[in-house]
């Protein structure tokens, strides 16, 4: 097949769309993410490692379950209300703001979740379902499916990451969720600030940061483990 070298055909800036510019795209990257617009089912690549996170076991789960199942405390596929609690709290969080997190992703994403039609009063969420619980209005890193697209990853960077390449201010995550705001999509843009809030909070450096590393690591849910092992062996050098 017979690849194009005309300009127009290749372009990813149009003049009379202005965000097309304010808003460019990368085009190199290929040179280290092989098929970079293939979804990938088990691993989160980027730029940086194209095969995915070294020694993060997928379990045969999508990266979307990977993410989710770290709240999966009993490991039976099924996360209920106090085990996104517990999460949040061996991720450092405090036992309010777990207990609101808890109290809304149960609320929001255990019917869609659901094998069945009947609600139920435990508000589980199923992790073989999480795929149905992708909403609007979000970075279309995970496809309807659960699995990871490169491609509109390294796109919120070089989008939005205006002050360091491969960081994120405050600011810069404010402006990433509005710029994925889609028409009848508000509910899912409030919910992607707050989980973009959350993962800032989580996350940040010393010099208010989010680093493409740790986004990468929520994605696949290998950042939970980190957080969680690092907290515990915090917890017991203060014992």
């Amino acid at each position: 097949m017979e690849v194009s070298n005309d300009p127009i055909a290749m372009a990813t800036v149009a003049p009379l769309a202005p965000v097309t510019s304010e808003r460019p795209i990368r085009d190199d990257l290929e040179t280290s993410i092989p098929k970079p617009y293939l979804a990938r089912a088990f691993v989160a690549p980027d730029m940086e490692h194209p095969d995915g996170t070294p020694d993060h076991n997928p379990r045969g789960m999508s990266v979307l379950q990977q993410h989710a199942s770290f709240f999966d405390l009993d490991n039976d596929g099924i996360v209920y209300p106090w085990e996104t609690y517990k999460g949040f709290r061996v991720l450092g969080f405090n036992i309010l703001f777990s207990l609101l997190n808890a109290i809304l992703i149960n609320l929001l994403f255990s019917y869609p979740s659901l094998p069945g039609y009947i609600p139920s009063l435990l508000f589980p969420i199923y992790i073989s379902n999480i795929h149905k619980c992708k909403h609007s209005s979000d970075s279309g890193t995970y496809d309807t499916e659960g699995r990871y697209l490169p491609v509109n990853f390294e796109n919120i960077f070089s989008k939005y990451s205006k002050t360091k390449p491969d960081k994120l201010t405050l600011k810069e995550l404010w402006n990433l969720t509005d710029g994925n705001h889609v028409t009848f999509g508000t509910i899912g843009w409030i919910i992607n600030k707050v989980e973009w809030g959350t993962a800032y909070l989580l996350a940040k450096d010393d010099e208010g940061y989010l680093s493409k590393e740790a986004i990468r690591g929520i994605f696949d849910g290998s950042l939970f483990d980190k957080m969680a092992k690092k907290n515990s062996v915090e917890g017991k050098k203060m014992r």
